[in-house]
C-alpha cells in the first residue's frame, strides 16, 4: 500500500504487516465498527476499511493524525480521524473489533521522567518496562468492545506477553497469542541492546525480539 510518511511518524514495518495479517483473518462484516488505536499513518485502518468496515482511528501525534487523513484521501478512504489519548476521543462509543500499535520499546535512561516518549519517541518509548500503554490499553479496551468483539494488539517479547494474556483476562477477555514472527533488531532496539542485557530483557548477544499479536475476544 502506498503510503505517505513525513518524518516524525512511525514507519509501517514488520508489527504493522503483523497486525494486518492478523485483521485480515478476523473476515469483517460490511459496516463493521472498527477502531484503530496509535494509528501512525493510517496503515491499519486503511487496511481494515479496504475490508469494508466503518474505521475510526486515533493517534496522539497531531503530526501523525495529519499523515493518516492524507493516506485517507490518497486513498480515497472515509475513516474517521481523532487525535486523543487511547480511548478518551471514543469514550461512548463501542467497536466490534479494536486494533492496536501502541509503543512496546521499554524507554532508554535518558527518557522523559514518566517514561513516555517525546517527539519521535512518541511512537515506540514506552516506561522502563514497555507496557507504560500497554496496561492502559489492556484496561481501557476490553470495556469499549461490543460483544463477541476482538482487540488485536501487536507488542514486543520484551514487553512481558504474559502479563498482557493475564490482563486482559481479568478484564473479561478470551485470550490466545494469534500470531508470533522473529524479527532482528531496527536501530532503535539495537541501540539499546546493551541495557535490556543489562535488565535481563534479553540473553548476551541477543539482537532479536519475537512480535507478537495477542487477540482478546469479550464472549459476553
Amino acid at each position: 500500500m502506498l503510503l505517505i510518511r513525513p518524518p516524525g511518524v512511525y514507519r509501517p514495518q514488520g508489527d504493522t504487516e503483523l497486525l494486518v495479517s492478523c485483521l485480515h483473518r478476523e473476515r469483517l462484516r460490511s459496516g463493521s465498527r472498527v477502531l484503530d488505536l496509535c494509528t501512525g499513518t493510517g496503515a491499519v485502518a486503511l487496511a481494515a476499511a479496504e475490508d469494508g468496515a466503518r474505521v475510526t482511528a486515533v493517534d496522539l501525534s497531531g503530526r501523525a493524525v495529519a499523515t493518516a487523513w492524507l493516506n485517507a484521501k490518497l486513498h480515497r478512504s472515509g475513516i474517521r480521524l481523532h487525535r486523543g489519548d487511547l480511548l478518551a476521543p471514543v469514550a461512548e462509543l463501542s467497536f466490534d473489533l479494536i486494533t492496536a500499535n501502541p509503543p512496546y520499546v521499554p524507554a532508554a535512561a535518558t527518557a522523559a521522567p514518566t517514561g513516555a516518549g517525546t517527539g519521535p519517541g512518541l511512537a515506540w518509548d514506552a516506561g522502563p518496562d514497555g507496557r507504560l500503554v500497554l496496561d492502559r490499553i489492556c484496561r481501557e479496551a476490553p470495556r469499549r468492545l461490543a460483544r463477541g468483539g476482538v482487540l488485536l494488539l501487536v507488542q514486543s517479547s520484551l514487553a512481558n506477553v504474559p502479563a498482557t494474556l493475564v490482563s486482559l483476562g481479568t478484564a473479561g477477555l478470551r485470550t490466545t497469542v494469534a500470531a508470533r514472527r522473529r524479527q532482528a533488531f531496527g536501530p532503535v532496539m539495537a541501540a539499546r541492546a546493551a541495557r535490556f542485557e543489562r535488565l535481563g530483557l534479553i540473553a548476551p548477544g541477543q539482537r532479536h525480539e519475537v512480535l507478537v499479536v495477542v487477540r482478546g475476544v469479550r464472549e459476553r
